[in-house]
Order: structure tokens, then C-alpha cells, then sequence
């Protein structure tokens, strides 16, 4: 029964997530409150909250400050070079802006934190989308996609789990894998290519004269490229409108139709802070350091790095109330979403439901299978570590998968290797909170980028699961 009603609940949150007829949020908490009283177990509604909350406490926290960390290193211009550079790459050409996502998701992703992948690639990419009228769920699939497939990177939690569950290196589990995972992110830059020739098949080929100035987008400010639109579709240009940039220059500024201004602000925009550029980015850099090489717990790096950018860069209490006025809204929606997400993992684990779902997924692997238990690891993983948290996966489901492969002569490093494979999907997962970054940067309805990005993320999946047999890694 425990078996059915998990299927049923988590069935019934993507069904009408996915129909948008309830936000995430309240599927997130309702959903599972009334699946708690129909298993029977109302009464222990409250303690399933309390333990659920208290186990993503921590990712709260990280995200919380992350936001206002990288949204500060946003503001003060760190990230403006590498913007430069793949919009310079991209110029208006579909095809070349949605590979450039996806490149500029990969090589952000070596950090290992989802979030700061995103708010950086979001950051960087959304003017030229909403400017050129591309579609945003192609931006969020792609990034998500190929950060997907660099969070199988040592420090980016999943090979770290699956070491410590089965009691294996780290190394040992990854650096066979690359391979196969370098054809998974081959496959997503092919993937964004044709992506990008569908935009601009619908688009017409664009063409800006001369990309002018680039900066990022703040939750408070919308901004893009500056340039003038020549040739192309009606598509690539924007309505001009009057006014200045809002930091004194005479910059120009666009309206969508939408009603959005974007404008094209100056590299002497008031957020900027040139004579702090390389203080900013030792601090980024010893910050990554710290997380990579596990100084402290990471929720506390990003308390203290926020709270030291904050102090250097905006030294007067009223920028630094602006400051954190202009990312309140980000860290408000990504937060409450965490905490809604206890609830759905609080009790799917505390009912039992997650233990019986997996028993009767391993049971149901008939022997002549056994054998070839790392296939089954590695086709298992992709709806697995959607439906529920790497912690529930690698800690309660892929030791059994590994006792199952032993049995049948099959290495526990192949398995370990295996559950690797679903991690294209997971980072898609409304279990992951770090999704809820993206697509609320984006503007973008969870429910439209879940019905975009699970093909193309299981097909990435799958990718890299033929790859890894091709090269004899599984």
C-alpha cells in the first residue's frame, strides 16, 4: 500500500504541476500532508515537517546567502568579462547564443554548486533571449542540462555520495568516467545546436551591427546588449524608447512587448566597482577554494562571503540596504521553495513510502537481469534521482542495487559508476532547489521547463549510459 500511495503522491504533484493548477509551493506542502493522513500517520504530519525542514536547513542557508553573494558579485561587475566574451561569441545569432549556454553553464558548473551556474548563466543570457525574442525554456533546458552532467564532478555531491555509501574513492568512481560523461557534454552542445537552428528557423537569422556594452541582469534591473538592429527579422529589433540608462549616460534603452524596459547601462553604472575587481575575484576564487577543499561547511563560507562583499563593496548602510532590498525577492521565492520541499521529502521518508518504492523496484529485477545489474543501475538512476533526493538514492537504494550486482559477479565500482548516469534528469527534479533558481530567473513556469527538459535530459542520460558501455566502463 506504502508502495502505491508514494507512486501516487509523487504522480499526482508532477500531474498538476505540470497543468498549472496549483503552484509548486502548495503542491509541494499540500500534496504530501494529504497523502500523510491517507497513509494514516496525520498525527506524525508535524514531526515529518520538522525533521524534513531540519535536514535541508543547511541548503537553505547556502542558497539563501549564495544568492546574495554572487547577486553582489553581479552587481559589482566580476562576471562581465566572461559575459563579454560568449556574447561577443554569440553576437544575435539563435544558433550561437543557445550553444554559448550552454558552454557558459558547463564551465561555471566546475564550481560544483548548481545555483551559481544558474544565476550566472541566467544573468549573462537572459537580455539577448528576451531581446531577441528567443524562447526562455530552451535557455533553462540547456542549462540545466549541462549542468546536469557536470554534477557528476567529485565535489558535486553525487560521486561524493556514492563513495561514502559503498565505501569506495572518490576518484576511483569518476576518473573512469570521463569519458563517457565528456560524450554527454558533447551531446548537450549538439543538442543546444540543433536547439538553436530551431529558434533561428523561427526566428529568421538575426544580426546586431555592433554589440556596445554588456552587463548582467539584477533582480532589480533588466538589461541587455546594446546595438543596433540591422537586416534580420522584425524579431531582432525592439522598440526604442527615451530615457537614459538609469545611471546617468545616455545609453539606450528598449521596450518588449511585454511593457519591459531593458537598457543598455554603461560600464560606469552605480553597482559597478572596477578598483575592487581583483579583491572580488580573489575572494570568489578562495571561496571556491574553501568549498572544494572543505574548509567549512558551506553554508557558512557563503555567510561569511556575503557578508564580507557586502561590507567591502558597499561600506554605507543605505547601498547596502539597496543591495540586499534588490536580491530579497530571489532569496525569498528560492528559500520558501526549500522549505515547501521539506515537506514532500519529510514525509515520503518518514512514512516509509521511499524504502517500500525501492524494495519493490529491486525485487521486481528478475535474476537472469543480475548479471547485468549495472544497466539496470544505470536506467534505474534516471527516474530515481528525479523522483527523490541523492541522499534517499545513494544512500537507501544503491546499496541494495550493489549487494544485487555482487551477487551476480558484478563490480561495486561498476554500480557506483552507474548511478551516476541520472544525474542529466535529477538536476530538473522539483527535489532539487537549485531548479527553482533557474527557472524563477528566468520567468519561466516550473512546469513548462519540466515538459521541455525531461526528454532531452533522459535522452542525455541515456547518452552517456551507451557511452559508458562503448568504452567498457560499465
Amino acid at each position: 500500500m506504502l508502495t502505491i500511495l508514494g507512486f501516487g503522491m509523487i504522480a499526482t504533484f508532477l500531474v498538476l504541476i505540470m497543468m498549472k493548477k496549483v503552484s509548486p509551493i502548495a503542491a509541494l506542502v499540500l500534496i504530501p500532508a494529504l497523502f500523510c493522513v491517507f497513509v494514516g500517520k496525520g498525527a506524525k504530519l508535524g514531526d515529518y515537517v520538522v525533521a524534513g525542514i531540519g535536514d535541508l536547513a543547511p541548503t537553505a542557508a547556502m542558497l539563501m546567502f549564495a544568492i546574495v553573494y554572487f547577486g553582489l558579485m553581479i552587481d559589482v561587475g566580476l562576471f562581465d568579462p566572461i559575459v563579454r566574451g560568449i556574447l561577443k561569441f554569440a553576437k544575435a545569432d539563435p544558433v550561437r547564443i543557445v550553444v554559448g549556454t550552454a558552454v557558459l553553464a558547463a564551465i561555471v558548473s566546475l564550481d560544483g554548486d548548481g545555483s551559481t551556474t544558474f544565476m550566472i548563466t541566467v544573468s549573462a543570457m537572459y537580455p539577448l533571449y528576451k531581446r531577441l525574442k528567443m524562447s526562455l525554456i530552451v535557455m533553462t533546458g540547456v542549462a540545466a542540462t549541462a549542468n546536469g552532467v557536470m554534477n557528476t564532478l567529485p565535489w558535486g555531491g553525487p560521486t561524493a555520495r556514492a563513495a561514502t555509501a559503498l565505501k569506495l574513492d572518490a576518484s576511483d568512481i569518476f576518473v573512469p568516467m570521463i569519458p563517457a560523461l565528456a560524450v554527454g557534454l558533447v551531446f548537450v552542445f549538439a543538442l543546444a545546436y540543433v536547439l538553436g537552428r530551431r529558434e533561428r528557423k523561427r526566428l529568421g537569422y538575426l544580426s546586431l551591427d555592433e554589440v556596445t556594452e554588456t552587463v548582467t541582469e539584477t533582480s532589480d534591473e533588466k538589461v541587455l546588449v546594446g546595438a543596433g538592429a540591422s537586416g534580420g527579422t522584425g524579431s531582432g529589433s525592439g522598440k526604442k524608447a527615451s530615457g537614459g540608462s538609469g545611471s546617468g549616460s545616455d545609453a539606450p534603452s528598449y521596450e518588449n512587448e511585454d511593457g519591459e524596459t531593458f537598457a543598455a547601462l554603461d560600464p560606469n553604472r552605480a553597482t559597478l566597482r572596477p578598483k575592487l575587481y581583483w579583491f572580488n575575484a580573489l575572494m570568489t576564487v578562495t571561496l571556491l577554494t574553501a568549498m572544494i577543499m572543505e574548509w567549512l561547511p558551506i553554508p557558512v563560507l557563503f555567510i561569511l562571503g556575503a557578508a564580507l562583499a557586502l561590507t567591502v563593496n558597499f561600506p554605507h548602510m543605505p547601498d547596502q540596504r539597496a543591495r540586499l532590498a534588490a536580491h530579497a525577492e530571489n532569496v525569498l521565492n528560492v528559500s520558501g521553495m526549500v522549505f515547501a520541499a521539506a515537506v514532500f521529502t519529510g514525509v515520503l521518508q518518514g512514512t516509509g513510502m521511499v524504502d517500500h518504492m525501492a524494495k519493490w523496484v529491486v525485487g521486481g529485477i528478475p535474476d537472469w537481469m543480475g548479471p547485468h545489474m549495472a544497466l539496470v543501475t544505470g536506467v534505474l538512476s534516471i527516474p530515481f534521482t528525479y523522483f527523490m533526493s541523492n541522499d534517499g538514492f545513494y544512500f537507501g537504494i544503491l546499496p541494495v542495487l550493489a549487494e544485487a550486482g555482487n551477487a551476480h559477479g558484478v563490480s561495486t565500482l561498476e554500480i557506483a559508476r552507474a548511478s551516476l548516469i541520472g544525474q542529466p534528469l535529477h538536476m530538473s527534479s522539483p527535489l532539487v532547489p537549485a531548479v527553482f533558481v533557474l527557472v524563477g530567473m528566468a520567468k519561466v513556469e516550473f512546469g513548462d521547463h519540466t515538459k521541455f527538459t525531461v526528454k532531452w535530459a533522459a535522452l542525455t542520460a541515456l547518452v552517456i549510459l551507451g557511452a559508458g558501455f562503448l568504452f567498457g566502463i560499465l
